[in-house]
């Protein structure tokens, strides 16, 4: 990623998990993978997070304490400052219809818990490649 000077930066990720193994697992792997980190427990956290930082990425898992994920990711994409930042879903629920049900709530894209690192590694490759457009920029 390139910042406003010109200078390569890392791509900065928000890991967001209410269980701490699971995030110092993702952020340690995902340091290692070449990214930045920063981490939430919960979507209160997640959104405040977000708001202040702008995160290239979003991992979050929907299962999560005071706001669950559904919820903060609802407000993240109604918000002009976070509503073009992709929100990768990360959840055990991989029953039908909650992949449904995370994309109508503005996730960009699902991964079904336990996922290995490098999957998700790989997912985040994916997501920060595609183009995206800013909806306040977009005019909508």
């Amino acid at each position: 990623m390139t910042d406003l000077t010109g200078s390569t930066r890392k791509p900065l990720v928000l890991v967001v998990d209410d269980f701490a193994d699971n995030r110092e697992m993702y952020s340690e792997y995902l340091s290692f993978s070449g990214y930045e980190v920063i981490e939430a427990r919960n979507g209160k956290e997640a959104v405040d997070a977000a708001q202040q930082r702008q995160p290239d990425i979003i991992i979050m898992d929907l299962s999560l304490p005071v706001m669950d994920g559904w919820e903060a990711t609802r407000r993240l994409k109604a918000d002009q400052r976070t509503n073009a930042i992709p929100v990768v879903a990360l959840t055990g629920h991989a029953m039908q219809g909650h992949s449904k049900g995370a994309m109508e709530a503005g996730c960009d894209s699902f991964v079904a818990k336990p996922c290995l690192p490098d999957q998700l590694v790989a997912e985040i490759r994916k997501m920060l490649s595609t183009p995206r457009v800013n909806a306040a920029k977009a005019g909508g």
